[in-house]
């Protein structure tokens, strides 16, 4: 039997009338047998998530003061989506349970992941499907960290016998029997873990947007969308400041080579993004993937006579930034010049010791330090088999009067950065863009 793993965010289970989409979702495919539900998300704009609400709840009972109002909130969240679904059901135990573990300080961890919890049972419920606590089924190891090996085996095992299941996102149990959680946005992580317990055919990751977009819909007004992306270049997107699926989400189904779905619970007959292992560069309409960057750089210059012959010259500067926990992004050079990009705050409370340091180190000729710097990348497996790309990329900002002030590729070929003043970013985005995107078509 083909069988898809299915994940749907908080924005798609916030009420009942989300969860009847979602229930319709799950129904109009027999292949989607695995579940796995986050905590109610907002209703409106100036809605409160409930992992928040939790969170708010649990600091107060573990100072020792009244929460029976915010408990009481919380409660009538979850007993408003069991009433306006029509179905059968109490929590009733399952809250005087969490509230007793709120007064015996039973965790953060804990506390955050009954959002989780509660809305699974509720799923599970209204499906028809078996219920199957995180708990029993992921697990972390004695320093913290995710054990892969027995949950694949463990989960795995639970879930073959069942046809069916709902899987509550975001936690997990330690060796003690305490819970853990993953980073928020873990339920993406949970997903990735049961489609690859179960070797699913796909892993389906419903939210609120379909699928990832060439760029920032902020900057640019409706992008186009990435219908095919590369785990690959998901990466390079993500690390550049692109978020619609948790980064750690990527590796569980990428190791057994399921590809993952984006789609989106309000528009389902949306083709959405496809990630998968390896793409032809056929596959996309357009030559570049996907634009994205981030504000917030430093630039170190350093500059110093025949460098290129000083055997040693780049370790002693990244042992000075290592000497100040200080980590570098990226360190484009020439024969006699070197630039290191940097956090900008890392550097605020290090830069007179650090300028120091480095003069004592290396004795440059000349250094300096210039702030305000945004790092934009434009990623693409088609890059590669295309002439020209670079040139059309330095010929679009230049004409919008864009100073590059650093220039980064990688061997791959399947990114360029570019570092630019902060007060360009939003004009070049849309340069890049016009020029690839917009001309392209």
């Amino acid at each position: 039997m083909h069988t898809k793993v299915v994940k749907f965010g908080g924005s798609s289970l916030a009420d009942a009338s989300q969860f009847k989409k979602v229930a319709d979702i799950i129904i109009a495919d027999k292949a989607r047998r695995y579940v796995v539900p986050s905590a109610p998300g907002k209703r409106y704009s100036d809605d409160t998530k409930v992992t928040d609400m939790l969170y708010n709840c649990y600091e107060i009972a573990a100072k020792g003061n009244d929460f029976e109002k915010e408990f009481t909130q919380i409660k009538e969240r979850y007993n408003s989506i069991i009433a306006d679904l029509g179905i059968e059901l109490s929590l009733e135990n399952e809250f005087g349970t969490i509230k007793s573990c709120f007064i015996g300080k039973a965790g953060r961890d804990y506390a955050a992941s009954r959002g989780e919890y509660l809305n699974g049972i509720i799923l599970a419920k209204y499906l028809g499907y078996n219920f199957v606590d995180a708990a029993e089924g992921i697990f972390f190891k004695e320093d913290g960290r995710f054990d892969a090996e027995k949950t694949n085996e463990i989960l795995g095992q639970r879930l073959s016998v069942l046809e069916n299941a709902v899987v509550p996102g975001f936690y997990g149990s330690m060796p003690n029997d305490t819970i853990k959680t993953f980073s928020r946005g873990g339920s993406d992580i949970t997903g990735s873990i049961v489609a690859s317990a179960v070797n699913a055919e796909i892993y389906e990751n419903w939210t609120d947007v379909s699928g990832f977009l060439i760029c920032d819909p902020r900057i640019v007004e409706n992008p186009a969308p990435i219908k095919v992306i590369t785990y690959r270049e998901l990466r390079e997107l993500s690390y550049m400041g692109a978020t619609v699926l948790h980064e750690d989400a990527i590796f569980p189904v990428r190791k057994a080579g399921i590809p993952i779905n984006i789609k989106n619970t309000n528009s389902p007959q949306d083709e959405g993004t496809m990630i998968v292992e390896t793409a032809d560069s056929t596959n996309s309409k357009y030559t570049i993937t996907g634009i994205a960057g981030k504000k917030g750089f430093a630039v170190i210059n350093l500059e110093k006579d025949m460098m290129n012959s000083e055997i040693g010259f780049g370790r002693k500067v990244l042992e000075v930034l290592e000497k100040k926990s200080i980590s570098f992004e990226h360190m484009p050079s020439g024969i006699d010049t070197m630039s290191v990009i940097v956090n900008r705050n890392d550097l605020d409370a290090n830069e007179d010791d650090l300028i120091a340091e480095l003069k004592k180190s290396v004795k440059p000729d000349h250094i300096e330090i210039e702030r305000n710097l945004a790092l934009l990348a434009i990623v693409g497996r088609g890059m590669k088999s295309t002439r020209g790309t670079a040139g059309r990329i330095f010929s679009a900002l230049a004409h919008n009067h864009v100073n590059v002030k650093m220039i980064d590729q990688g061997s791959s070929e399947l990114n360029i950065i570019v570092g630019i003043s902060e007060s360009d970013f939003e004009n070049a985005t849309k340069a890049i863009y016009d020029i690839f995107v917009n001309q392209q078509i």
